[in-house]
């Protein structure tokens, strides 16, 4: 597999460059891949005089002045356990450039497998004006700390909106809004009484929460919920504790394809009424659903892959191999700086007020946008399980409304 290198990308600002705006949604799709709290006081209290901090230094790599160019940092891992996704991001960063003829961004990458916060400091040192990344929510207090001093905003990678902030912008898939948008449509198809499998942990308590927050907006309730260490034996054994209970129409799965194979079969195993089974996002892309009875009439939501698999396309022609799903996140952050560069002056601040944009933008994985709480919203799809095949049963809507 080819593996470019990213270090101080370059490339032209073409017609392309438009193509991320929320007042163009309708025009988006035809030129994707056209190549291929503060509390104060009341009172008067004196306060000690603060010196101001010191400018950091340039890193001994710092590159030459560009007076032509906006820096934009990408926080990668390029070596370890994450490296692939890392080099994969990286590589899509590299084809939203070459897609737009962008030639008024420089993207930098910083290998964050030798310390995530020696490559932020090193990135804020080196001039850089907007950050993307880092990939992980356990990683971003560090690339703030070195990031919010100097004011320059961060777009993580990350699906964890708590740790969204005024100067970190969450652009990850949100299972929340996967179990919400399923549920909904579930309701209306008749689902009443919903059970929950979900893992130990931070994910299983967040889909759990989502479920709850859902049925309270949208009405059904709460017939049974069980959970497990990760492992097949473990979802296993709690999917036949919540068989053995009984009581629900609908169950959601909050875990990867492979292992809600495993849950469907044990849940429908002698069962006279089968019953509903809910995914997540996580199922996205994996055609094994497709082969597993038990998970007929399965539904779940994610983002579109119509435009995924042309970028698919795409990314395998120049660099020889498949993406990983989270390359994505790169293209589209790239895209959406593009856009807002248009009226962004070289070597003023980055204007992350126009990341606010209520019509959202558009990129590979669809319409989104960014909430006063700084984490992206996504018009998601539905889709069916049924005959062998993965079908979309309620389209993603095309953009926000106002």
């Amino acid at each position: 597999m080819k593996l470019w290198n990213t270090r101080d990308l370059a490339a032209g600002l073409g017609s392309a460059a438009g193509w991320l705006t929320g007042r163009n949604l309708a025009l988006a799709g035809a030129a994707l891949l056209a190549a291929g709290c503060q509390v104060i006081p009341k009172g008067d209290i004196a306060r000690p005089a603060v010196p101001p901090a010191p400018a950091p230094e340039p890193s001994a790599t710092a590159l030459p002045t560009d007076t032509g160019r906006h820096r934009i940092a990408l926080l990668v891992s390029m070596s370890g356990d994450t490296a692939a996704v890392g080099q994969a991001i990286a590589n899509a960063t590299m084809m939203a450039l070459l897609d737009t003829s962008a030639d008024n961004l420089r993207i930098t990458t910083y290998d964050t497998s030798a310390g995530i916060a020696t490559a932020a400091r090193k990135a804020v040192a080196d001039g850089n004006a907007l950050i993307l990344g880092p990939l992980t929510a356990d990683a971003v207090p560090a690339v703030q700390a070195a990031a919010r001093p100097a004011g320059v905003p961060v777009i993580a990678f990350s699906n964890d909106p708590s740790v969204a902030s005024p100067d970190v912008f969450v652009i990850g898939h949100m299972p929340e809004q996967s179990i919400r948008r399923s549920v909904e449509f579930a309701r209306g198809r008749g689902a009443t009484r919903f059970a929950v499998l979900a893992p130990e942990g931070d994910y299983g308590t967040r889909a759990v929460s989502a479920l709850e927050n859902a049925l309270r907006d949208y009405g059904g309730a709460i017939a049974g919920r069980q959970t497990y260490a990760r492992g097949n034996t473990s979802i296993v054994s709690a999917a036949a504790r919540l068989r053995a209970a009984g009581g629900y129409d609908t169950v959601l799965i909050a875990d990867s394809a492979r292992l809600g194979i495993d849950a469907a079969a044990e849940l429908q195993r002698g069962a006279r009424n089968r019953a509903r089974i809910l995914g997540t996002e996580l199922w996205s892309g994996d055609a094994a659903l497709a082969r597993a009875p038990a998970l007929e009439g399965a539904l779940f939501a994610a983002v579109s892959d119509q435009r995924y698999r042309r970028f698919a396309e795409s990314y395998a022609a120049r660099f020889g191999g498949q993406p990983y799903r989270a390359a994505t996140l790169g293209y589209d952050a790239v895209l959406l700086t593009l856009r807002i560069a248009r009226d962004w002056k070289v070597g003023a601040p980055f204007p992350k007020g126009e990341l606010y944009d209520r019509g959202g933008f558009l990129g590979v994985d669809g319409a989104f946008r960014f909430g006063r709480n700084g984490v992206v919203e996504r018009a998601l799809e539905v889709r069916e399980v049924k005959g062998g095949e993965i079908t979309p049963v309620d389209p993603a809507p095309t953009g926000f409304g106002r």
